[in-house]
């Protein structure tokens, strides 16, 4: 509790009954029971002063009977009284009656309702309800009297208290509270006034559209529509005889006492003893509350004293109406509130109501380190001891701990993205939960104070939120102290995406190494350093060498996916060095990595296949000196890539790759295979030379492989090359004549010599008639050949060249006709005329065509040349 107000006498022992008060200004209004109305001059009373009271007028005639209600309007200069059950209206300044409404005789209570006119500005609307037995009369003021609003409206009891409420009535009888429509008077039955011996019903204008309704030593806070606006009730510590609403406070006067509250919160402000008080008013900001026969001003406290003892109290949501009401400057005021705001919401921390406390802190733009200084360990000592707070924080553990860590999770998320879209790198000067504190004034560091400290929030609450806060793009958290709180955590698998992050691949490299061979380690094995290592790219290629080699010991295959992924970084990497890197220390994964890059990224880079070309080579050479002596005397070794095991293997990618690839550089490739082996991969090299002879005469003497032979023919006949024309006829040539050993060098080894092979000769000339030149054939024929051998061979060939002279015949009969029909029409266009007259005129531009350029259309209509484009917008008929 704290003092809001202070009871000042103004009249005591007055000799007349008071029957009823109002004030305006620095006037008070007394009724009395006989019928007197007293107006007196309440002055001064500043400070430890007393008022200075005068009686300024006393009207004995102003009424018979005692004054029951008496209502100031001042915007209106008149008096709204009850006496003698009618309604008068008087002069507010010399107190002359303006008008009796004789409609109200019998009248018990009424009320008004005064609201600024929308019409103009200085102008006000009034509005009067009367109680006359079970009727409600309503009037409203113009031209200086009352006129009716709309015909009477009936209820169901008398009533015992009313007020305005929009453009309804609160009316409360003996034993209920109704809310009246005043367009349709329709009854809303609200709810009952409790024991009704005890007191009678209280109805108070609270705002425009909010009523306290009294039940039994409660006031229930209603809207205009009838609905509870408040969760709770007023609870009073007596009956409540009537009620004055005093901005942010409610004024009770009780039997023995008056009993000051609020409803936001709910808190007993205040208990001033008076004795026997009975009525109050307020007008001009002035409280009065009065007895039978004593009347005393309720004078506020000053409201810096009022907020400075609440704080105290650690009162603040009140202390933030008060401060909200000051005069203070608005700079001042605006900071006076947010320090109660910071001071309250510390104080909600200190509550545990961690929510509603973060929430306050973000609304006000306290300073972050102060805020997250409240919770233990997620500052570094050296700064947390730096940071004042109103008193000693209250420490936290368990479930408590956890449950304010979520909330601080939330507002540092909040405060996060704030920061994202701030343009500036220095922050606007944060408010302070104490004056005076200092502030974190860089925006770099107070991201790194934010982002560090979520995660520490998360390693205690969620730790599956680590790595997406780490993974971020904007991440700031501080090395030192994320590493050391990782580690004691052994989150090592987040400590690698914090090194990944801060471009500490060095140290996250080590640390996986080490991990790996730890049994119980999350980062067990090689999995994660491979992925790591794809990541890299090209510019830590070092990194990637050096780390590497302890997967492709252990395990070459994943080791080799450190450079074959299909991923951009892997993809980056410079391929002639991972090329020699793997030479070096890894020779077996040369040939995958070579087949990856040439098959799957259709690399065509000549060095590339070269090299593959010469590993295979390699390897198969290494697994002929093995597979050769392991043959049973007398065998000879099968046809090449038939070989058994990895050894057919590798020859046939060997002889499919010499096959297909056009890519290699064959003049560097044949010397380096041997002239006694090799002889279908030394076939395809001369054939890709353009060495058909000799490619031939490997196939057709030494391996004496004809249908080889010929497939080679077929495939480079159809090659568009020089002299693969003849290739059919260099076979034949072959079979015919074969090439001196020595000459060629292919087989200085063999024995015996070859001998020509007319048979296999003459089968090429007959299947193979369309693709040789016959007359040369018919030149390498042995003059002892005989002529039913080459019978079928001459047929074939005369009835070829009388097929193409047949089509030859019918094609140039087929020009000729369409030579005829051209002519034809060319001689039909050329008889028509176009004759161009003075008269005549283009159809587009309705102009003269006289010695202008035209152009005639194919359906005779003539337009000048230049209109021509234009004539589809135009229906054109010949003319």
């Amino acid at each position: 509790m704290h003092d809001a107000y202070e009871a000042k006498p103004i009249l005591e022992k007055l000799p007349l009954a008071i029957e009823s008060i109002a004030c305006h200004g620095d006037q008070l209004l007394v009724g009395t029971k006989p019928g007197h109305l007293l107006v007196y001059s309440v002055t001064g009373g500043h400070g430890s002063q007393n008022f200075k009271v005068d009686l300024l007028k006393s009207f004995k005639s102003f009424s018979k009977k005692p004054i029951q209600q008496l209502a100031c309007v001042p915007e209106l200069q008149i008096l709204i009284s009850l006496s003698d059950n009618v309604i008068n209206v008087h002069d507010l300044a010399q107190f002359n009656q303006i008008t009796s409404i004789g409609k109200t005789r019998g009248a018990t209570l009424f009320s008004i309702d005064l609201q600024p006119s929308s019409k103009s500005g200085g102008n006000y609307g009034l509005k009067l309800c009367v109680a006359v037995k079970r009727k409600l009369q309503l009037f409203y003021w113009r031209n200086r009297s009352f006129e009716e609003l709309q015909s009477e409206l009936g209820v169901p009891d008398v009533p015992k208290a009313m007020a305005w409420c929009g453009n309804s009535l609160c009316v409360g009888f003996k034993r209920d509270y109704f809310l009246i429509k005043i367009e349709n008077g329709e009854l809303k039955d609200l709810f009952t006034t409790g024991n009704a011996s005890q007191a009678e019903p209280t109805v108070t204008r609270l705002s425009e559209d909010m009523l306290a309704l009294g039940r039994d030593m409660m006031s229930i806070i209603i809207d205009s529509e009838g609905n509870p606006a408040k969760k709770y009730a007023l609870t009073w510590s007596d009956y409540p005889q009537v009620l004055e609403h005093d901005q942010p406070y409610i004024i009770a006067v009780l039997p023995k006492y008056v009993e000051i509250r609020t409803v936001d919160p709910r808190l007993l402000v205040q208990t001033i003893e008076v004795n026997k008080p009975k009525f109050i008013t307020m007008g001009s900001g002035h409280v009065y509350v009065a007895s039978q026969n004593f009347i005393w001003r309720l004078v506020p406290i000053p409201i810096t004293a009022q907020i400075k003892e609440l704080l105290q109290d650690k009162q603040f949501e009140l202390a933030l109406h008060l401060a909200n009401m000051t005069d203070e400057v608005e700079a001042d005021k605006q900071r006076r509130i947010q320090q109660i705001q910071n001071l309250y919401a510390f104080e909600l921390y200190q509550q545990h109501r961690f929510e509603e406390s973060m929430k306050m802190f973000a609304k006000l733009g306290t300073d972050p380190s102060q805020v997250i200084g409240l919770f233990p360990d997620l500052l570094p000592k050296e700064y947390r001891n730096m940071l004042e707070y109103p008193s000693a924080v209250t420490e936290l553990s368990g479930a408590e701990l956890e449950k304010g860590l979520t909330a601080l999770i939330e507002y540092l998320t909040q405060k996060r993205q704030d920061l994202m879209k701030m343009s500036s790198q220095d922050l606007n000067q944060a408010s302070t939960i104490m004056e005076g504190c200092a502030t974190v004034t860089s925006r770099k560091q107070m991201s790194l104070i934010i982002d560090t400290t979520l995660l520490k929030c998360y390693l205690q609450t969620n730790d599956a939120l680590v790595a997406p806060l780490l993974r971020l793009k904007d991440n700031h958290c501080h090395l030192e102290e994320s590493e050391r709180i990782l580690k004691k955590y052994t989150k090592y698998s987040e400590l690698i995406i914090l090194y990944e992050k801060m471009g500490l691949h060095k140290k996250a490299l080590d640390l996986l190494m080490r991990q790996s061979q730890k049994p119980n380690s999350t980062l067990k094995g090689h999995e994660t350093t491979v992925a790591y290592l794809q990541r890299l790219g090209k510019d830590h290629f070092d990194l990637i060498k050096e780390y590497s080699q302890w997967v492709l010991k252990a395990h070459p295959e994943d080791g080799l996916k450190i450079f074959t992924e299909d991923i951009p970084e892997v993809e980056s990497l410079p391929r002639p060095g991972v090329l020699d890197y793997l030479i070096t220390k890894a020779k077996d994964l040369a040939i995958p990595y070579l087949e990856h890059i040439i098959h799957n990224c259709n690399d065509v880079t000549p060095d590339f296949h070269n090299k593959l070309i010469h590993l295979y080579r390699e390897k198969v050479q290494e697994q002929l000196e093995e597979y050769i002596p392991s043959l049973p005397e007398g065998q000879a070794p099968v046809r090449a890539g038939t070989e058994p095991g990895e050894l057919g293997e590798l020859r046939r990618k060997l002889l499919f790759f010499l096959e297909t690839s056009l890519h290699y550089v064959p003049e560097k490739l044949l010397i380096h295979f041997p002239v006694d082996g090799f002889f279908e991969e030394r076939a395809l090299l001369l054939g890709r030379l353009g060495k058909h002879e000799q490619a031939l005469a490997i196939y057709a003497h030494l391996l004496k492989d004809t249908r080889r032979a010929e497939d080679y023919c077929r495939r480079n006949y159809a090659i568009d090359r020089e002299g693969n024309i003849d290739v059919y006829l260099c076979l034949f040539r072959t079979y015919i004549s074969p090439p001196d050993p020595d000459s060629l060098r292919i087989m200085e080894n063999i024995q015996p010599p070859p001998e020509p092979n007319i048979n296999a000769a003459l089968e090429v000339l007959e299947f193979h008639h369309d693709k040789i030149d016959t007359a040369k054939a018919l030149e390498m024929l042995p003059d002892t050949t005989q002529v039913k051998n080459v019978y079928v061979f001459m047929k074939k060939v005369l009835e070829g060249k009388a097929m193409v002279k047949r089509s030859n015949q019918i094609l140039k009969s087929l020009f000729y006709s369409e030579n005829l029909q051209v002519r034809e029409q060319h001689i039909h266009y050329q008889s028509s005329k176009c004759v161009i007259t003075e008269e005549r005129n283009c159809p587009v531009c309705k102009k003269r065509i006289g010695d202008s350029a035209f152009a005639r259309l194919p359906n005779g209509v003539v337009v000048h040349y230049f209109c021509r484009n234009d004539m589809a917008k135009f229906s054109m008929e010949p003319t």
